[in-house]
């Protein structure tokens, strides 16, 4: 059940207020429900809300428990109601049986009445040994009526919890979870058409975490696919950040979260650092102490392109702050596959690199004065570089550069750091989240931007 529940309790619990879109206010959320994600145009008019449910609703909310707690004392009761019918049952045979014997009993007094005085000796006998057969139903009889006591009890009991949960159900609604799911399904389809309809926007808030899975070491990474076809959800999953090449496929966020049923892949080299990424049905990640870049074809399971990286420090030279061999970090936005590293050409500042997905070459590069070690990760959105002012701590997003524009600025957005140690941070513009690995948990972070519609 409680797997269930996670499931509804984070990543697809989804609500879209509105099919059109067509400007509107701002809508407060219902009560129990939280704000999602929201775009507005440049006037600052709401143009479409989503919502979702909090963590506490359904699985950990006061009246849920009470329901179900009150749920399972009335399965007792019944299972107790069914036992004590089953034993009144089989002592009404032998009440039944008794009461034969007694008209038997009543008959003997009769012919004793109507009879001669040398019958009284017989039936006298005849009767004695009636009432000892009769002597061992007087106790069942007595435990006959404590049960029927308590049968009378538990349907009381029975009839008032039954109409404390109809009370209940009506303040909860009713809750059905197959056609919530089924909702779910039909309305994440309509948010990502509502997200489609929105040009690229700028980064004002970034959600509290949602851990979707505690598992694997302190560092690591994990990711979907952002150009993935619709109805796959996979999921990838790369524990560690060296030496490792196995990279773990589950079918499904629910899969992902519930169970350990995946499928192994083993690269044909070990992977650097957490920075890799799975883009069109492809992995690209950075080789092991090389500034060599792989895409590695999964449908295929062959290297289908690798290119050097020129000039790119590697090996723990211009990592991360917290180190990892952090050295390269590729990411994706709306506008495709990014490289963000270091060089001592621009004396260790962040050099970021727009690459072609299918060749690996440099399309154009843009030189920060950003030093790569004082950051803790970074993430692309909408063509701006967003670096965080560490990995543990405190942490914020305070560092943002537009490729567009080619300039940059210093900004506070708070980032929630529940587990004290991000040692990867990645967008994927399909879901417009952030996905996080910190300290071995898998968490998701929803993000807001100040969009432009198109």
């Amino acid at each position: 059940m409680e797997s269930e529940e996670n499931l509804l309790n984070v990543f697809l619990q989804l609500l879209l207020i509105g099919s059109h879109f067509t400007l509107v206010g701002p809508s407060p959320p219902e009560e129990g429900w939280q704000v999602y994600s929201s775009a507005q145009d440049s006037e600052g008019r709401c143009v479409c809300t989503v919502v979702a449910p909090q963590q506490t609703v359904c699985s950990r909310d006061a009246r849920t428990k009470q329901l179900r707690q009150l749920l399972e004392k009335v399965q007792n009761m019944t299972q107790s109601i069914e036992i004590l019918d089953q034993r009144t049952q089989r002592d009404m045979q032998f009440v039944e049986r008794m009461e034969v014997q007694l008209k038997s009993l009543e008959n003997k007094f009769k012919q004793v009445e109507e009879g001669h005085e040398s019958n009284i000796a017989r039936q006298y006998k005849s009767i004695k040994a009636k009432m000892e057969e009769l002597r061992p139903l007087i106790p069942v009889l007595e435990a006959y009526k404590a049960d029927a006591l308590l049968v009378q009890q538990f349907k009381e009991e029975a009839a008032n919890v039954t109409e404390l949960l109809g009370s209940l159900q009506e303040q909860l609604g009713g809750l059905d979870y197959q056609e919530l799911h089924s909702r779910v399904m039909d309305l994440d389809n309509r948010l990502r058409a509502c997200m489609q309809r929105l040009a690229c926007g700028k980064l004002t808030g970034i959600s509290e975490p949602i851990t979707m899975k505690t598992s694997g070491s302190r560092f690591g990474s994990w990711m979907t696919d952002p150009l993935a076809p619709a109805g796959d959800n996979r999921v990838w999953y790369m524990d560690g950040y060296h030496n490792n090449r196995f990279v773990r496929e589950y079918q499904s966020m629910y899969d992902f979260m519930t169970t350990d049923n995946f499928t192994s892949h083993r690269l044909p080299h070990p992977w650097s650092g957490t920075g890799q990424v799975v883009y069109n049905g492809s992995i690209y990640y950075n080789k092991f102490q090389s500034h060599t870049i792989i895409k590695f074809d999964f449908s295929t399971s062959l290297i289908s392109r690798s290119r050097q990286l020129d000039f790119a420090g590697y090996n723990n030279m211009y990592h991360y702050s917290w180190g990892g061999h952090s050295d390269i970090d590729l990411m994706v936005d709306e506008s495709g596959l990014w490289a963000v590293y270091a060089t001592n050409q621009n004396a260790g500042n962040i050099v970021l690199s727009k690459l072609s997905p299918n060749t690996l070459q440099i399309i154009r590069s843009w030189t920060t004065n950003h030093p790569k070690r004082s950051a803790g990760e970074a993430f692309m959105i909408c063509g701006t570089l967003y670096v965080t002012n560490g990995y543990s701590g405190g942490t914020k997003v305070y560092y943002a550069y537009s490729t567009n524009s080619s300039t940059y600025e210093y900004i506070d957005i708070p980032l929630t750091n529940k587990y004290s140690h991000l040692s990867m941070l990645d967008y994927n513009p399909r879901d417009r989240a952030l996905y996080a690995w910190n300290n071995g948990h898998q968490v998701l972070y929803n993000v807001t931007l100040y969009h432009i519609i198109q």
